[in-house]
């Protein structure tokens, strides 16, 4: 009897071991709504999926929650790809995730992320690889359908902006099966014509609607193009896989027709403006050019011989005057020196000092005489006076001293025999 007992550990274990030796619960895509959904601070989800007749635990362990791609939360739909276990603790079996993918429109969505990672991992979404729009164009090929109101909107703008612009259609399949592959075509073909720009897109509608621009080989056909693409798709809020690999996306139709084709009237402004611009640069050039001619007039002018001629004439009149000014006040000049000289003269003159009362005494070679001692009992003495000269003997010499402060001295009585002469002359 005892044999037969197990612990619960024993047989949470067998059953464990019977859902790994199924291959089916191994690998098990399970749909159902999402209730109880619980993001743990570990990075685990807890979560139950449950239908109208039962409900299934499940948990999305952090080292796979690449397998979501969305934000999950009570009340999706999903489809869950996994295994079924036992967890041996609580006696419980429950579903294991690995990939989790939103049902219905969700797949749809999870589709598109899933091409969009693989297509920027791939490149085709970097920056250095999309083509400038050319801002001036002669030819815009479109690829649409050849009805609706994406088309209309595409000419009336292009026409209104610039009425010599070239449009050319492609009238392609935008919806439904065959697409893809007619927008596919589109684009090589207006690619093979050599338009300068290209519009790929249509108007609104569901992502079903839109799917032909999530497909790889548009994606491709866009990337690959050697025209600039320009993407256009739905409305302003949607986005599609063609948005991504075309080298300018347009939130609608009407936005592409403005980016491809530049505004004329814009152009014909600047052009004016440019053109007003330089008729006052070249006024202003003109002016600045007239008054250096007047410059260089005036200058030749003051530089012609004639005009040297009448400034050296004027600098020599004026040399010449203050030449005359100079000589007459150094004449002035030394006429006053002449005056002062001569009354020095005049006072040292011997005939001043003779007319004074004075006379001049010399010996007979006529040497002056000023010492008495040098004079002898005698000697023969010449006595100029004024108006003639006397001739006297030395008789008696009597020397003049000063003692005391008082003066002694004696008359020399001098005979002589006067001698007249000059009274007539």
């Amino acid at each position: 009897m005892t044999k037969n007992v197990y612990t619960v550990g024993q047989v949470n274990a067998y059953i464990k071991n019977m859902f790994t030796q199924d291959f089916m619960m191994n690998r098990i895509y399970v749909k159902g709504e999402v209730s109880n959904c619980k993001y743990h601070t570990s990075g685990h989800i807890y979560f139950t999926l449950k239908d109208e007749t039962g409900a299934l635990p499940a948990v999305l362990f952090a080292g796979n929650r690449k397998g979501l791609g969305f934000s999950m939360k009570n009340g999706d739909n999903v489809i869950v790809l996994g295994s079924i276990s036992v967890y041996e603790r609580d006696g419980k079996y429950q579903l294991y995730a690995r990939e989790i993918l939103l049902d219905g429109e969700g797949l749809l969505y999870q589709r598109f992320e899933k091409l969009k990672r693989e297509l920027e991992e791939m490149g085709m979404f970097a920056p250095e690889y999309k083509q400038p729009i050319p801002k001036y164009i002669k030819t815009l090929g479109i690829v649409t359908a050849p009805t609706g109101a994406a088309i209309r909107d595409i000419q009336n703008i292009s026409s209104r902006r610039n009425p010599y612009v070239q449009t050319i259609l492609y009238p392609a399949l935008v919806q439904g099966e065959g697409a893809a592959a007619s927008i596919v075509n589109g684009i090589h073909a207006l690619e093979q014509l050599g338009v300068d720009v290209m519009i790929v897109g249509r108007g609104g509608g569901s992502m079903e609607d839109l799917w032909a621009f999530n497909e790889e080989v548009v994606a491709r056909a866009i990337f690959e193009c050697s025209v600039p693409v320009i993407s256009a798709v739905g409305h302003e809020t949607d986005t599609t896989i063609a948005d991504y690999t075309a080298d300018l996306r347009a939130p609608t139709p009407s936005a592409a027709a403005e980016l491809a084709v530049y505004d004329i009237r814009e152009l014909e402004e600047i052009l004016l403006s440019f053109r007003l611009e330089l008729n006052r640069r070249i006024c202003e050039k003109l002016e600045r050019s007239q008054e250096k001619v007047r410059q260089f007039q005036g200058k030749l002018k003051l530089l012609s011989p004639e005009n040297q001629l009448n400034e050296k004439r004027q600098t020599a009149a004026e040399l010449e005057d203050k030449l005359r000014i100079y000589m007459e006040q150094t004449i002035a000049h030394r006429k006053y020196k002449v005056e002062l000289y001569a009354r020095r003269l005049e006072a040292l003159s011997p005939l001043k000092k003779l007319s004074m009362g004075y006379a001049f005494v010399s010996d007979e070679a006529g040497k002056s005489l000023r010492d008495v001692t040098l004079l002898n009992q005698g000697d023969v003495l010449n006595i100029h006076m004024l108006n003639g000269q006397v001739k006297a003997l030395v008789q008696e010499i009597h020397h003049m001293e000063r003692a005391g402060g008082q003066q002694s001295g004696e008359k020399a009585q001098i005979e002589g025999s006067k001698e007249r002469s000059g009274e007539n002359g």
